[in-house]
């Protein structure tokens, strides 16, 4: 499958995951990394001989990056559980078009009980299935894993749907909690899912994506922003691009501009349904649209390889008009995936490049500005 060496949370948490007796862990990783090739191989090696339904992973429901993801390496047949006979089931309400053919569906009969020994849903469909209408012996649960934890808990009602099905479980699971970044209040819903864990955490410096190069344009309005995209296509060379902008209003406007000159584009909002979202997404990965123009429902989950160049444009600002730190690191480590190379453009007005200043000193990294009618310097950018 292309993996010739561990990253640095594989080489890290492997050992821990695959230890005798299980270890609890918390780690944290950033975006493109590794985290789930490494819990994957933990739960396929787990249900190895199994009967029961050793393994259950919740993931948030907006997760389009789960559902793409997964199939990979559980489908059948895959390179990375090709020579293990185990069986799958997903839980989404409702169910994305785009899972596969061997994912459970919902319209299960009473008196049904899963016997798969890998069950992945979201928390609300399985605190249903588990406790309303038990489809689960929750006492065989040998493995729990949570991934995205931190916008779990930002999201209403998951933090407390999934501290209830984890309280559920045997006092002996593995308990596993995945994460790209930590907050306080993250670590308060830790301590209350996880009892004794191991935990790996990135010092702050080490958020910091070194292997994406980042600049920054001044543009006075929109129309500035879009003559700067034009010149960027006309100046360096764009496997496929993912453009984020802070409205929908903005994002739908944009979206008019480029069909309008021919480019193949494609747009996510958080407007679409989850099985539209899975759709575009799709379509996205196998290069029906090189232009994905997306909010912030997309600055996290989602993994396409061919994504050389990441456009913010506008920052991500909080409710106080200050950089959001967090879905700016997500936003652009949708390129530069498991340590390859990538370029994030940030568009910013004369009055606003103080961002950049706060979002260079967060990170300790330097973002370059650059003139956006200068070919050259653009040109200059793929050497």
């Amino acid at each position: 499958m292309g993996f010739n060496r561990p990253s640095k949370i594989q080489a890290n948490a492997l050992p821990i995951l695959m230890a005798h007796p299980p270890q609890n862990l918390i780690a944290q990783s950033q975006s493109g990394t590794g985290k789930t090739a490494a819990f994957v191989l933990a739960m396929l090696s787990r249900v190895k001989g199994a009967e029961s339904v050793p393994c259950l992973f919740l993931v948030h429901p907006f997760s389009c990056f789960h559902s793409h993801v997964l199939p990979i390496f559980f489908a059948h047949p895959s390179p990375i559980s090709h020579f293990l006979p185990v069986s799958f089931s997903f839980f989404w309400h409702p169910l994305p078009l785009s899972f596969p053919s061997f994912a459970t569906p919902l319209a299960v009969s009473p008196g049904t009980v899963l016997e798969e020994q890998i069950v992945i849903g979201t928390p609300g469909t399985m605190l249903d299935w588990c406790f309303k209408r038990r489809l689960l012996n929750m006492r065989r649960i040998c493995m729990f894993v949570l991934d995205e934890a931190d916008i779990m808990i930002d999201t209403q009602g998951f933090s407390s749907q999934s501290i209830r099905i984890q309280r559920a479980l045997p006092k002996n699971c593995q308990m596993l909690l995945f994460s790209a970044t930590f907050k306080e209040n993250l670590w308060k819903f830790a301590l209350q899912i996880v009892s004794r864990p191991i935990i790996i955490k990135l010092r702050q410096e080490e958020l910091t994506l070194t292997n994406i190069r980042q600049y920054y344009f001044v543009c006075q309005n929109w129309e500035q922003k879009y003559e700067a995209l034009c010149n960027l296509y006309g100046s360096i060379t764009i496997g496929q691009a993912m453009i984020f902008c802070q409205t929908r209003r903005s994002a739908d406007w944009l979206s008019v501009k480029m069909i309008q000159d021919g480019h193949q584009v494609a747009m996510l909002t958080a407007e679409l349904s989850i099985v539209q979202r899975a759709d575009v997404i799709q379509r996205f990965r196998d290069g029906k649209e090189k232009v994905l123009i997306t909010t912030n429902v997309c600055a996290r989950g989602i993994d396409v390889a061919q994504v050389t160049i990441v456009v913010n444009f506008s920052l991500p600002i909080n409710r106080q008009k200050q950089p959001d730190f967090e879905t700016y690191l997500h936003r652009i480590g949708r390129t530069g995936r498991f340590g390859k190379r990538g370029i994030a453009f940030n568009m910013v007005d004369s009055h606003s490049t103080h961002l950049v200043r706060c979002i260079e000193e967060h990170f300790q990294t330097k973002i370059k500005r650059l003139d956006p009618d200068c070919m050259d310097k653009l040109e200059e950018l793929e050497n």
